[in-house]
Parts: structure tokens; C-alpha cells; sequence
């Protein structure tokens, strides 16, 4: 006698619902949230997943969002985060209050003084940001970047320790084309007065997805470390940046160098060694197969 199926706990749906919308791919969220609520068919449940997967989903995606007043536009991310759903645009001083669900900037009020870096500090943050949005736009036509004082905020002048974070987001999304894809870069730099060293620590995420009749989806992740001299607020923003630079095309080289190798190593391993004719199929000179002549043979097609 087969088992009675147990019906699911509110708490079991909506954690499942959580993990749908948390791996949804860049973009996508919003598509999923659709077809969960009308799946679902439960509100409650539904919003309390929404409530709670969709910040974290926005900071970890790390989305743009217009600022209102035409302020320019604001990076969700932790980084920013002030409280609840404050979230704060060092370049221009503003701090943008979200709604994640809808993923829109609801308003924006100044920062205060207490949520901003010293002058000190600021002098090194905003000319490393001027140097990165340069960096930026000229490699990430659909990117932005922000650089956030997460460490030692109030020193006042040479002698103390702090640290920047460089974060970099883009996305192409066209889902009228089956296919989204974004880029997330974090880089940690640590300013050490002591032995006057920036230690820099970069995580780097790609993800891409295509759907048209089919699902293929790519997460490749790398971490680099680098280091330079600690020099004035424009001299290290520049050799910061091209330390930045530099690991990033070195990264992307390698990911076109390895979907150039795909034939010949990924794709060959996951064919059979010997197939069913016993014979190693011929990768140096696949244009003597033909599919159509070989059915047309089989079938006795043309004769």
C-alpha cells in the first residue's frame, strides 16, 4: 500500500519558496516571484519568503537602483548598508531608502556626518572612486562602482590604519533573447601606515544564463591577491586601479581561453572512449561525419 503523501508546513513552503528566489539568476528574481506567488497560492506565505530572501538576493546580485530627484544611482550592497533599508551612495552623500520587493529607491535624504568618512579618509576613497568609474566605463559599458570606507572611518590623519572596499557590478540582461548574464567584483584594500603597504584582496563572479530551449547556466568564481606602496590619495588610486585592471583582463583572458578549449577537453570527456562502434571517433577531422548522408544511407533515402 503506498504511503499517504504528508502535505507540506507553512514554514517547509516558505523556505522552499526563499530558496527559489535566492538562486534565481541575475534579473530573473522577478519572473520567479511570479510564477511562486501563482504556484503558491498562499499570500502569507508568499510575502514572508518575498520579505526575506529578497535583500538578500539584492545585496549578494549587488542591483542598481535609480535614486528619485535625479540624484543618480545607488548599489545595494552590505557595504552601503546603514539600517533596515537605508542604504548609502558615497559618491554623491546620499543615502537611498529601498523597497527590495519591488526593487525600486523609494526616497533619499543627505547623510549625516556620522555616516560619512573623515576628510582624511575621503580624500583617498574619492579619488580612488574617480579612478574606478574611469576603469569602469571604459570596460563595463553596462557597469557601476562605489567604494565604501568599511574600516577606520574617523582616522584624522597619517598614522592610522583603515580600509576601502571597491565594488564593482554589471549585468546584461535581455531576456527577450533567452539570456542574462552579470559581473561582481569586490576588492578589499587595506591601507597599512605602519610598513606604509595596501594589501589587496579581489573576489571575482561571473554568471551567465541561456534558456532558450534548454537551461545552461555558468558561476565561475576566482579570488587574487596583490599588493603596492602606500602613496598619496591620487598616486595609490591609481596603481590600485591598475592592479584592478590588470587581474580582471587576466581573468576574463582566461575564461575566453577556456571556452576556446571547450571541444577539445570538456565537451571530449563527457563522450564515451570507445563508443558502440568500438571505434575512437576522429576529433582531428569531424568533416567526413555527416548526419543527413548517414541517415539518408541508413534509411535508403535519394536511391
Amino acid at each position: 500500500m503506498a504511503e499517504e503523501e504528508t502535505e507540506l508546513s507553512e514554514e517547509q513552503r516558505k523556505e522552499i519558496a526563499k530558496w527559489f528566489l535566492l538562486n534565481a539568476p541575475a534579473g530573473e528574481i522577478q519572473y520567479v516571484a511570479k510564477d511562486l506567488k501563482s504556484v503558491l497560492n498562499d499570500d502569507d506565505v508568499y510575502n514572508e519568503a518575498a520579505s526575506e530572501a529578497f535583500p538578500v538576493y539584492n545585496k549578494s546580485h549587488m542591483i542598481c537602483l535609480e535614486m528619485p530627484g535625479r540624484f543618480g544611482d545607488v548599489l545595494v550592497t552590505s557595504y552601503g548598508e546603514l539600517q533596515d533599508n537605508d542604504y548609502l551612495d558615497p559618491k554623491t552623500a546620499q543615502v537611498a531608502i529601498v523597497d527590495h520587493v519591488k526593487q525600486v529607491c523609494t526616497e533619499v535624504r543627505p547623510a549625516t556626518d556620522e555616516e560619512l568618512p573623515s576628510p582624511y579618509i575621503e580624500e583617498y576613497r574619492c579619488a580612488l572612486d574617480a579612478e574606478m568609474s574611469k576603469y569602469v566605463g571604459e570596460a563595463y559599458p553596462k557597469g557601476f562602482c562605489s567604494v565604501y570606507c568599511t574600516n577606520g572611518k574617523d582616522a584624522e590623519g597619517p598614522g592610522s590604519d583603515f580600509e576601502l572596499v571597491v565594488v564593482i557590478s554589471a549585468a546584461r540582461l535581455s531576456p527577450q533573447n533567452f539570456c542574462n548574464g552579470s559581473w561582481r567584483s569586490i576588492w578589499n584594500i587595506e591601507f597599512k601606515d605602519d610598513i606604509q603597504i595596501l594589501e589587496l584582496k579581489g573576489k571575482l563572479q561571473v554568471g551567465a544564463h541561456y534558456f532558450e530551449e534548454g537551461n545552461v547556466q555558468l558561476d565561475a568564481r576566482h579570488e587574487c591577491k596583490d599588493s603596492t606602496l602606500f602613496q598619496s590619495p591620487d598616486d595609490s588610486a591609481v596603481s590600485i586601479a591598475t592592479i584592478i585592471r590588470h587581474h580582471e583582463t587576466e581573468y576574463l583572458a582566461s575564461l575566453e581561453a577556456s571556452y576556446l578549449n571547450l571541444p577539445d577537453t570538456t565537451f571530449k570527456d563527457l563522450r564515451r572512449k570507445l563508443p558502440v562502434t568500438r571505434t575512437l571517433f576522429p576529433w582531428h577531422n569531424t568533416s567526413q561525419f555527416s548526419l543527413t548522408r548517414e541517415i539518408s544511407k541508413e534509411l535508403g533515402i535519394g536511391k
